[in-house]
């Protein structure tokens, strides 16, 4: 069971707030607190509307330590978020003629396990085959180390193909590692350079950079775990493991800049845009959908030690949202479906934290897929990482909280499960609908 606790640090923060959208986003700013005050997150949030920051506010600390309290202007890592760069630059080169989406791996890097067969577009949408290096344990000793390019070259030739490219996606950060490679390779400049060039100041990024050894005294972030009661930082990847698949740091201001940017055109041209965007096994070249009811955003999500991310982009009302955190104890995706509930005024109730504790055992007698006679669609329950995670397609995906051994909630929507060995009762908004299993 986890327990709650009131932290002992003050919350000191810099905040904007938009005028006209005040409740709004003084719930969004609430719930925020909330959660920082319950010892469950650290981080920053910006939303941007038509390239206007309307809330921007920054909660907890960069160094626990040394008492370094977070701004607005924090440099967090991004994680996986670079790809969104990576891939900017990638289609820059492309229409600049120097690459062509058909180019072969084998053009740059042959000892690649099927670089004959794969394409600069494979390792865009992750299609590609080529094993994800960091998935293999026994490198993860070295992620904390510096390691030279060919070292991380010969790394990737010993690795098996994991598919035929093409024939299905996959997520690796080889891909993206091996991108920037190639952008060094075609520019005889380095990626940090490329990046910095053709994004950061072209845009006018001002907290934006390919990362070093973190400095507090610099406004960037340290990272940080739960245990018991205490947040304890953690071990530093080098950004030499990361590279082009994840080795920026920024701000969700900077963040929110970078992809209205991207969609207005300032960044790649319309049409590298449209093939960006275009999903292929659910996944984009650089992006993904993250939909929010019958919205549809696109972004990127990214993981480094222990930073989580989202950047995320909505192009029919030009709204873009950002948040970084450098320590959660909560589910990162139910706190931005808080976040979005909140902003679209929709019902939303703060999580309790107030869950029992179920071993897996118990949690896996409720996986199954369930149905209900008049309604269109089927909701799959599955174990996920210790959770119970709820699908159903074109309805969305929430994890779960057991508050008993046969009750669940999802505290941002309301929703309530009762299950029974037949099925479940789901409860929201004072009305309840029974799903059978199948």
């Amino acid at each position: 069971m986890k327990k709650t606790f009131t932290l002992l640090f003050s919350i000191i923060s810099f905040s904007v707030f938009a005028q006209g959208g005040e409740a709004k986003f003084r719930k969004i700013d609430s719930l925020m607190t909330y959660l920082y005050q319950n010892g469950k997150f650290m981080g920053s949030l910006t939303l941007r509307e038509k390239d206007k920051v309307v809330f921007s506010k920054a909660y907890g600390f960069a160094d626990i330590g040394s008492k370094v309290k977070a701004t607005t202007q924090t440099k967090y890592k991004i994680g996986s978020i670079t790809k969104m760069f990576t891939a900017s630059v990638v289609f820059q080169l492309i229409q600049e003629k120097k690459l062509k989406p058909d180019t072969k791996l084998s053009t740059f890097f042959p000892k690649i396990k099927n670089a004959d067969k794969i394409t600069i577009a494979n390792m865009l949408n992750h299609s590609s085959g080529i094993y994800n290096y960091t998935n293999d344990s026994t490198f993860t000793p070295k992620l904390t180390t510096q390691q030279l390019r060919r070292d991380m070259l010969e790394q990737l030739y010993k690795y098996d193909a994991v598919f035929e490219p093409g024939t299905k996606a996959e997520y690796s950060n080889s891909n993206y590692l091996l991108l920037g490679f190639i952008i060094q390779d075609i520019t005889h400049k380095s990626y940090k350079d490329n990046v910095t060039s053709r994004i950061i100041n072209k845009v006018g990024l001002k907290n934006t950079k390919y990362y070093g050894k973190i400095d507090s005294k610099k406004n960037e972030a340290y990272s940080y775990k739960k245990e018991g009661d205490t947040w304890v930082k953690q071990e530093e990847w080098h950004e030499t493991v990361a590279g082009a698949a994840g080795a920026l740091q920024s701000t969700p201001e900077d963040l929110t800049k970078f992809i209205t940017a991207l969609w207005a055109g300032k960044i790649i041209n319309p049409e590298s845009l449209a093939h960006m965007t275009t999903m292929d096994f659910s996944y984009g070249k650089g992006v993904f959908n993250f939909p929010f009811g019958e919205r549809k955003f696109y972004g990127h999500n990214g993981g480094i030690e222990a930073f989580e991310s989202v950047v995320g982009y909505y192009p029919k009302e030009e709204l873009a949202v950002s948040l970084i955190t450098n320590g959660i104890d909560c589910n990162f995706n139910d706190t931005m479906i808080g976040i979005l509930s909140c902003y679209y005024k929709l019902p939303y109730r703060f999580p309790t934290f107030d869950a029992v504790a179920l071993d897996e055992n118990t949690l896996k007698k409720f996986e199954g897929d369930y149905t209900n006679a008049s309604l269109p669609f089927v909701i799959n329950v599955a174990l996920v990482k210790g959770q119970l995670r709820v699908h159903a397609d074109e309805q969305g995906t929430f994890y779960i909280t057991p508050l008993s051994e046969t009750e669940f909630i999802h505290e941002g929507s309301g929703v309530k499960m009762i299950f029974d060995p037949k099925g479940f009762t789901l409860e929201q908004n004072g009305s309840a609908t029974y799903f059978n299993k199948k």
